[in-house]
């Protein structure tokens, strides 16, 4: 089994500038479903999902971007531009296909390790990177991981939930002690909203549904008792981790109210400070909110590289966060990242 270190307290005023949102397009993985009548059916879905207007502007939004979502020299380019010295690089959610079964799903994780460990090769001293793990097979994601982190990666991109199964289902109990036992990080990165057609006009499939199915995935986490059982996780949530983090006196109010909500041993809001967030809330006020209720040391930096739903400047969003104390900035800006990452 593959191991990393646990991090190192690093000072935060003179590390690198870390984005750890940042994605990467397979054309390989694509190559390989290509056919598998799965693929036909995830399509459909997700066209119920996003509608007909969001899809006609989503295909030249990312054709515009695949330069930079799949050269090297194009990325560090436009990280030196946003003044982004290191990234953490992870697929493009649209190649999970949790719809695949254990024979293709092989091949996808497989291709897709094998692929983001050579493209962060390319630049090792500015890029790391994350893999994919089959959440529709729980055994064969403990067996992803570990080829995941064989490879030098630094952990695996998950989403919200697979078919059928949320993430405080069981059968992911050996995944989970791999992953803290190893010290791989998990960057939580929803794809699509379950909410499906209540959400196919005006790009609500994204701008409600993502902060919703962070909220959900990372409630399921909390109220089973995951992190009580593997307090080591090193969980980071995309786009802070959506609504649950500004809204979590709610969750606390239940669990010291009802006793259906006791799954975990302690308040919800204390389990915020046990995992991580990226910064991409696209609002200092939120932002603010976010470093207050988990930490100064718990909210890294994130961009969602280079979808238009991100940010081009993430420094200066951070920035805009203007009452921040100096050490505060700057461990956001990259020394979280980097005691995280275990980078010098």
């Amino acid at each position: 089994m593959t191991t990393l270190d646990s991090p190192d307290t690093l000072a935060t005023t003179e590390t690198p500038t870390i984005d750890v949102h940042a994605h990467l397009l397979l054309p390989q993985v694509e190559e390989a479903v290509a056919g598998h009548p799965g693929l036909a059916a995830a399509r459909s879905l997700d066209a119920r999902r996003n509608g007909p207007e969001a899809l006609a502007v989503n295909g030249p939004m990312v054709r515009d971007r695949i330069p930079r979502l799949t050269d090297v020299k194009a990325r560090l380019a436009a990280m030196d531009a946003s003044g982004i010295d290191v990234q953490l690089v992870s697929p493009s959610p649209s190649h999970y296909h949790y719809w695949a079964d254990e024979d293709l799903a092989r091949t996808v994780w497989e291709l897709a390790n094998a692929g983001t460990a050579a493209h962060v090769a390319q630049a090792p001293d500015r890029l790391h990177g994350l893999g994919l793990v089959p959440l529709q097979h729980p055994d064969l994601a403990v067996e992803a991981l570990d080829h995941a982190l064989g490879l030098g990666l630094r952990g695996v991109e998950i989403s919200s939930h697979a078919p059928g199964r949320e993430l405080s289902d069981r059968a992911y109990d050996t995944f989970w002690a791999l992953a803290e036992t190893s010290g791989a990080v998990l960057f939580l990165h929803p794809f699509g909203c379950t909410l499906d057609e209540r959400l196919d006009r005006w790009y609500l499939s994204n701008t409600v549904g993502q902060p919703t199915e962070n909220a959900v995935a990372l409630s399921h986490l909390i109220f089973s008792g995951v992190l009580d059982r593997h307090p080591g996780l090193k969980v980071i949530a995309a786009h802070g981790g959506g609504y649950l983090p500004t809204h979590i006196g709610r969750s606390d109010h239940a669990w010291r109210t009802r006793p259906d909500t006791r799954g975990c041993a302690s308040e919800p809001s204390s389990y915020l400070k046990r995992l991580y967030f990226d910064s991409l809330v696209h609002d200092p006020h939120v932002l603010r909110e976010l470093i207050r209720v988990a930490g100064p040391d718990r909210v890294l930096l994130g961009s969602d590289f280079p979808f238009d739903m991100g940010t081009e400047d993430p420094v200066g969003a951070l920035r805009a966060a203007t009452d921040l104390p100096d050490p505060h900035f700057h461990a956001v800006r990259g020394g979280n990242a980097a005691a995280l990452l275990h980078l010098s």
